[in-house]
């Protein structure tokens, strides 16, 4: 009868105990490297959760695809496959057709205008923009703006007609080299240096860090420092897995992203200008800058490129972007 009773105490302490609770997992999907400046970011993000939440919350990092691509990252986070992922905001545009404003060419003049936009209230507004189709945007992370190489010396709209530039999938940067009487073709970005040192295409459109590292600039005689456009990247997360976190576990996790994403746009300013230069130094190809009046030529030229997208994208949100090149 003792060891009866004892066995119902300790049956009772063991239910009664409370049971440890497993770490909510975080995998975080990119396409890039671990070296490029949205690697280091998505690393130091892991870095300071494990400092700050040890045995809460384990992020999982899977580089250069290794779980999903940009194209189907979206759905398998929908499908709670994967938590986090930071695709080039282009990719958002069966979601959204709002975030179509950052490919519109000639918007912004420099990062810090990009900058200025993305901290206002309507550039914050933007990461809500897919809340309803169960997408929401924790932050912007930076790869710089875009430059354009080519075969020819590009100065003013006139010398792009008739050449044809590979684009990432867009509306929009279709319809910003149709502007110039220019051919757009829809190409891999693995495909790119093969279509330029076969002559295929006569030129593309890049950050100075992808020009780079893909080795761009040893097959293009010349570059037009063009600041013409935006290459970004939103990170993004299941509105479910977001808001179903517990609200001093979100709030330790927004402010360890906004801290990596700090840290990973540091990175990518200062290797824009670093390959920039590196680019210069190897004397592969000419660096052309544009006069303020060469590149007035190309806003007035791209301005109809606006108009054709407005419907979709809101012409006070274009104002509002517009207006932080002047702050």
């Amino acid at each position: 009868m003792r060891r009866l009773c004892f066995l119902f105490v300790l049956l009772a302490g063991l239910v009664a105990a409370p049971l440890s609770a497993a770490p909510i997992v975080i995998k975080f999907s990119h396409v890039v490297a671990e070296n490029t400046p949205k690697g280091q970011m998505a690393n130091k993000f892991k870095e300071l959760i494990d400092q700050r939440l040890a045995g809460k919350v384990v992020v999982e990092v899977y580089p250069n695809s290794q779980l999903f691509g940009d194209n189907k990252v979206l759905q398998a986070m929908l499908l709670g496959d994967v938590q986090m992922a930071a695709p080039a905001l282009s990719k958002f545009e069966s979601f959204t057709r709002s975030l179509q404003l950052f490919d519109l060419p000639f918007l912004f003049k420099d990062m810090a205008a990009v900058e200025r936009f993305q901290k206002s209230e309507a550039g914050q507004k933007l990461l809500n923009s897919m809340k309803k189709k169960g997408l929401t945007g924790l932050g912007y992370i930076h790869n710089g703006m875009k430059q354009l190489s080519s075969s020819n010396a590009i100065r003013v709209p006139a010398d792009a007609a008739g050449q044809k530039f590979r684009i990432m999938t867009s509306d929009v940067l279709a319809a910003q080299f149709k502007a110039v009487k220019a051919t757009p073709l829809k190409k891999p970005f693995s495909e790119v240096f093969t279509l330029l040192q076969t002559k295929a295409i006569d030129g593309q459109e890049n950050t100075w860090s992808n020009i780079f590292s893909k080795k761009f600039f040893e097959v293009q005689p010349y570059i037009t420092e063009s600041n013409h456009g935006l290459l970004d990247y939103m990170v993004v997360t299941s509105t479910e897995f977001w808001m179903d976190l517990p609200d001093d576990l979100r709030g330790e996790v927004k402010k360890a992203l906004d801290e990596a994403i700090t840290f990973g746009n540091q990175v990518a300013a200062q290797k824009g200008v670093d390959d920039r230069q590196k680019i210069i130094d190897s004397g592969r190809s000419k660096v052309i800058t544009l006069s303020a009046e060469e590149r007035a030529q190309w806003v007035e030229v791209m301005k109809p490129v606006w108009k054709e997208f407005e419907h979709e994208i809101g012409k006070d949100l274009i104002d509002a972007a517009y207006n932080s090149n002047n702050m």
